[in-house]
């Protein structure tokens, strides 16, 4: 058990690049920013220009995000956003930058639909 989450730690740390609040502020507006978390929760709030790719759907979806582009990710805690990364990074893309905290911790800017 110890083993799985010491590769899995190893995997993650090639994939993604952990960003605190400051570093993902100074990227984010220069590269696709994507939200995994589920409709709802990005209905009630997101960081102004995200878009919308959920966790669930991310294998039906994960082609309207450029692979030429840096990837700017986040969920609410961070475990889905590392686990995009991983995911994404399967598929060739290279430039993963994960919000590290997740959306919980974001004193930012952000937009709701309410």
């Amino acid at each position: 058990m110890i083993a799985y989450f010491i590769i899995t730690a190893l995997r993650l740390r090639k994939a993604v690049t952990n960003l605190t609040q400051e570093q993902f502020i100074e990227g984010y507006r220069k590269a696709q920013l994507i939200d995994v978390r589920e409709p709802k929760d990005f209905d009630a709030g997101h960081i102004l220009g995200a878009r919308n790719i959920p966790y669930t759907q991310l294998r039906q979806r994960y082609k309207e995000i450029r692979p030429d582009k840096p990837v700017y990710l986040y969920d609410q805690n961070g475990g889905k956003s590392a686990r995009t990364a991983l995911f994404l990074k399967k598929k060739d893309y290279t430039q993963l930058y994960h919000l590290q905290g997740g959306f919980r911790t974001w004193s930012g800017k952000v937009k709701s639909k309410k």
